[in-house]
């Protein structure tokens, strides 16, 4: 095929190379890397290492330098939306688990730019007004949301035979659910087929054993909701997640929790926050995937000033962080920043 200055004619023209390097990056995934670097192509990370490699590799490009550490977004796992939206990004949100109980709510998340899922509220109080109208009212609902995003529905009826439907429909559809476990407990839950890997809870307060371990056993992640909620779920083994319900700050939830001298827990709940997060939105995994900076990985990241080194990068963070954001970029674009040239990148963003 007849080429022009080295392309394919016709050929895709890939979007361009962005370089954003710290003191540190925290990539969750892999270990710190000190003075390390992201490269950004489009809305996708392309290489995580040191910074000196990837600049070598892009001599051209003027890379955007941060202070502090990156760190992948963070994830708000149950937020209740309104109709004005909530500016979770100053805290370092870049995805969140957002539950509206009418269209005008839903679309709010477009106008914040978040990614994530937003999960259609149903209340149906019992069988027959659901087979009357609730059903096709949520049906309607899925398909004219004004939302460039993921749907899922926020199940919350107190009938069993609405909630299997739920959850018969979320499988028909594709769609998450999310529910909140003080309106069911996880055994309704399980009877009506509403758990596993398709599904996260959110919980205000603590669970028995045996809710825990039904849990686990159907992979279903865990919001907690409340410092009261974490009693026996920060044993590595549950998946677990933070939700603020008010747009609060997710990282500073987590701190509550901290314990002196425990860096394994400290890693538990900043992976919580970010990787927990996205296992729980079911965006963990694959292509675009989030909580986590890698190749392939969607760029959204968030910028702490925060100083640390590759031994401390967890415990800094979720001691120091909350509070410290200085930057947001979402799908490779920049979002957010704290207009302070003490703390801001050198370089303005376009």
């Amino acid at each position: 095929m007849p080429t022009r200055r080295g392309r394919t004619i016709g050929a895709r023209v890939l979007p361009a190379v962005t370089i954003h390097s710290a003191p540190l990056v925290l990539p969750v995934c892999g270990p710190p890397v000190e003075d390390g670097a992201v490269a950004v192509r489009g809305d996708r990370v392309i290489r995580v290492g040191p910074r000196r490699k990837i600049e070598a590799a892009h001599p051209d490009l003027v890379p955007v330098r941060w202070p502090g550490m990156i760190v992948p977004g963070l994830i708000d796992a149950h937020l209740r939306l309104g109709p004005v939206p909530v500016p979770a990004f100053v805290h370092g949100v870049t995805a969140i688990a957002g539950v509206a109980d009418d269209l005008d709510s839903a679309s709010t998340v477009g106008e914040t730019g978040l990614g994530g899922v937003t999960y259609l509220e149903t209340r149906c109080e019992d069988e027959r007004r659901w087979e009357s109208d609730g059903r096709d009212h949520l049906i309607t609902a899925i398909r004219e949301v004004d939302h460039p995003g993921i749907i899922g529905i926020a199940a919350h009826s107190p009938d069993p035979a609405v909630m299997e439907d739920l959850a018969i429909l979320s499988r028909t559809f594709g769609l998450r659910l999310h529910i909140e476990l003080g309106r069911h407990p996880a055994g309704f839950l399980d009877e009506v087929g509403a758990l596993g890997p398709g599904c996260h809870v959110a919980t205000s307060g603590p669970l028995d054993e045996a809710d825990r371990k039904l849990l686990r056993i159907r992979g279903t992640a865990v919001a907690i909701a409340s410092p009261f909620a974490a009693e026996g779920l920060l044993d590595g083994e549950s998946v677990i997640a933070f939700g603020t319900r008010t747009g609060g700050d997710p990282l500073a939830a987590a701190r509550m929790l901290a314990r002196d001298a425990d860096p394994g827990r400290d890693r538990l709940l900043v992976e919580a926050v970010t990787l927990g997060g996205a296992r729980a939105l079911g965006l963990s995994e694959g292509p675009g995937r989030l909580g986590s900076l890698a190749p392939g990985s969607r760029a959204d990241f968030a910028v702490f000033a925060v100083e640390a080194d590759e031994e401390s990068a967890y415990t800094a963070l979720l001691r120091n962080g909350p509070g410290r954001c200085v930057a947001t970029v979402i799908g490779g674009r920049p979002h957010w920043r704290l207009e302070d040239p003490a703390t801001t990148a050198e370089r303005h963003l376009a």
